[in-house]
């Protein structure tokens, strides 16, 4: 099974990037005073590849409807209304015209996602843009695309990673002419991954902190974990709920690896040890981190090979990608029980956390990055109207 973006290991592992090609149609005429005009050649590659995209979606209820369209399909579309339906009346997450449309891209990614950083750091190289602020990354609709602005990236020293993304939101703004359609490069994964990353986007269209990558994917993480299991619990059967669980555990053996040795790394980074020292320990790390990935594939996942790949190809462009979307998962899972497991109160602390200075919004995220006691996170939740529950 891939794993979620490629499918980043871990996670769009999660990683769902930020698109801008959706947002860019009202800011190309005034993006040379804003922004700087070398920025124009990337933008218009975003908004032409965006509107491609809406320009191949069409009504979810009438693709279900054709008798072209496969069986398979047919059922997958309708469960994904299901759970479309299910973020609205569950998790309180906005009514409108995401995911009721769907569009067969014709290639394996929504875009290529370009990450960078130093040869002796873990901090992202970052580009800025009006309303969005600024990101960690460049997303573009061709892999070629991808593989060529990474390359004066690589010359300039920085380790870059080059990887797929299977969605992307853009944040409400294109609501009013149809919003982020379903894809073909997500529609048919397991049903709790596929549960996870419309609950996951839709998030993103809750709350939004400018410039803040981390706060912004690990809300949407936290939602989606959430939202998923009880997705799972009200609507999937028990060999459903068996099969993800099983993804789940190995998901969380992931990040755990990879948190101590991301720690680790950044510790001798930041350390005022001489660079060709610094090398040679970095050198030392990262083969400490892929001998534990190897003793934890053979001892306890049974010789699992999903995350081969990233393993094979990490470095610390992949490292600081992955911390985006874990760092403050656990804070904001602790805040939706310190709200009652109440979604609505939840969005409102979240949006209210958003809209403050990032030094005050660290600070108020700083007291539920440790829990106090061992609380579970995901609240029982009522299920669907018909559904069955077992296990």
């Amino acid at each position: 099974m891939r794993v979620w973006p490629r499918r980043r290991a871990a996670r769009w592992g999660l990683a769902s990037a930020l698109s801008l090609g959706g947002l860019v149609l009202a800011l190309l005429a005034t993006l040379c005073i804003t922004s700087g005009c070398s920025s124009i050649d990337y933008l218009g590659q975003s908004a032409t590849g965006h509107i491609r995209l809406l320009a191949a979606a069409r009504p979810v209820k009438d693709a279900i409807a054709d008798p072209a369209t496969p069986e398979a399909l047919r059922k997958r579309l309708e469960l994904t209304q299901r759970m479309r339906e299910f973020a609205v009346t569950e998790l309180h997450e906005p009514d409108n015209g995401s995911y009721r449309s769907y569009a067969d891209l014709k290639r394996s990614a929504a875009v290529w996602n370009v990450v960078a950083a130093p040869e002796l750091s873990l901090t992202l190289a970052t580009w800025c843009f009006p309303i969005v602020g600024c990101v960690g990354y460049r997303g573009y609709y061709d892999l070629a695309g991808a593989n060529a602005a990474a390359e004066p990236l690589r010359a300039a020293g920085l380790e870059v990673d080059v990887y797929e993304v299977p969605a992307y939101s853009t944040l409400g703004w294109m609501n009013w002419i149809g919003g982020d359609p379903l894809l073909n490069t997500f529609v048919q994964w397991p049903e709790g991954e596929l549960s996870r990353l419309i609950f996951h986007e839709l998030a993103h269209q809750v709350a939004y902190a400018p410039g803040d990558t981390t706060f912004n994917e690990s809300f949407a993480t936290a939602v989606e974990h959430i939202g998923s299991q009880r997705w799972l619990q009200a609507n999937a059967d028990a060999e459903v709920r068996e099969k993800q669980a099983l993804t789940e555990m190995r998901r969380q053996d992931f990040h755990v690896l990879v948190r101590a040795w991301r720690a680790k790394l950044d510790t001798m980074y930041r350390s005022g040890l001489p660079d060709d020292e610094k090398r040679l320990r970095k050198a030392e790390l990262y083969a400490g981190m892929r001998a534990d990935y190897e003793a934890m594939k053979r001892d306890k996942w049974g010789g699992y090979k999903g995350y081969d790949h990233w393993f094979a190809t990490v470095n610390n462009a992949a490292l600081g990608v992955q911390s985006a979307y874990d760092d403050q998962v656990g804070a904001f899972e602790r805040l939706f029980v310190a709200e009652g497991s109440d979604f609505d109160r939840f969005y409102a602390e979240v949006k209210r956390m958003a809209g403050l200075p990032k030094p005050e919004r660290d600070a108020a995220m700083a007291k539920y990055r440790e829990a106090p006691q061992q609380a579970p996170v995901v609240a029982p939740a009522t299920p669907a109207s018909g559904a069955t529950v077992s296990g």
